[in-house]
């Protein structure tokens, strides 16, 4: 039986040619991100903002300037409505935290909220609510950027200790444009940003660096193999030769991605669009950023005397290579 090959045997693609076009490409999208979160802001859940979330199911898609108007006349503070989904049946309404300090105070207000909505329109249906007070909202705030960072600089000293300063600095800055490519994204749709999207953005960082590490272990691998080869030969070598691996893994996950987004609902939308643009952004990273950056940075393989075994099947490699 043969086995499957995304990627055909031998393959020799000039990564490493097309680089500066890349760090171009690749800064642009990162002064776009930036730009967007600046100027769109992100939508933040209840999780960071704190406050009280009610979501409603109709049957048919309600007027949303009516329902804001039933919802102001309980005067029970600014109003924001979010249409989730891509039907518009479903509708999510944002309250600030409850005035009162009773215990039940925010069941009382989902069921004046509920019973007016139902007043007005017949067919809404109680889907769920949520409720984060403003201190908490402020904790998880930090203790989720904090998350990020640590997982970021941490992942990078990794690098450090374990190849060589020009791998930790690369590996770094591949991921903080994952990072920046995901923020981005959810700047420009306004989905939900809340704990569920930053454990996808802690798990795009886990599969970048997976990535990364494979591809700076056979590029150090290949830098004492073939120690007269170039640089930018040893890069495009070992990108190739971990290619049907990063290929096949990339495709396997996003199989389960696009089903998991297909039928998982709303509810997972969200993180499942963050993981779908994680995979595709982690994948360029790897190849174009983190491991064309180590020629920039100066990483160069140590020379060898002709005279040392292997330099004769050094230079025959070497004369092999296009």
């Amino acid at each position: 039986m043969r086995l499957l090959k995304l990627v055909p045997d031998n393959t020799n693609l000039p990564f490493v040619s097309l680089r500066k076009w890349a760090f171009g490409l690749t800064i642009l999208l990162t002064i776009a991100a930036v730009a967007l979160v600046f100027a769109r802001g992100l939508n933040l859940g209840v999780d960071f903002v704190g406050g009280l979330m009610i979501e409603e199911k109709f049957q048919t898609p309600p007027s949303t300037d009516k329902l804001r108007q039933v919802v102001d006349r309980l005067q029970l503070g600014e109003v924001r409505l979010q249409s989730v989904g891509t039907d518009g049946k479903t509708i999510s309404i944002k309250l600030p935290p409850p005035k009162s300090t009773e215990e039940d105070a925010t069941n009382k207000v989902v069921a004046a909220v509920q019973a007016a909505i139902n007043k007005e329109f017949p067919d809404a249906r109680f889907s769920k609510q949520d409720a984060v007070s403003g201190k908490v909202s402020g904790e998880l705030i930090w203790k989720g950027i904090l998350a990020v960072v640590l997982a970021v600089v941490g992942i990078g000293l990794f690098a450090i200790f374990r190849f060589e300063w020009q791998f930790g600095v690369s590996t770094m800055v591949a991921i903080v444009h994952d990072v920046l490519m995901t923020l981005g994204f959810f700047a420009l749709t306004q989905f939900e940003f809340d704990l569920n999207i930053v454990a996808a953005v802690l798990t795009i960082i886990g599969y970048s660096i997976n990535d990364k590490i494979v591809i700076d272990d056979r590029i150090r691998e290949n830098m004492r193999r073939y120690r007269k080869m170039d640089m930018p030969q040893i890069v495009d070598l070992s990108v190739n030769e971990t290619l049907p691996r990063t290929v096949m893994t990339s495709v396997t996950i996003l199989l389960a991605l696009f089903a998991l987004l297909i039928f998982g609902g709303h509810v997972l939308r969200g993180f499942t669009a963050a993981m779908i643009l994680g995979i595709f952004v982690g994948t360029y990273s790897s190849i174009y950023v983190s491991s064309s950056l180590l020629i920039s940075l100066g990483l160069r393989a140590e020379p060898k005397s002709d005279d040392t075994p292997g330099s004769k099947a050094e230079r025959v490699a070497y004369k092999d290579m296009p």
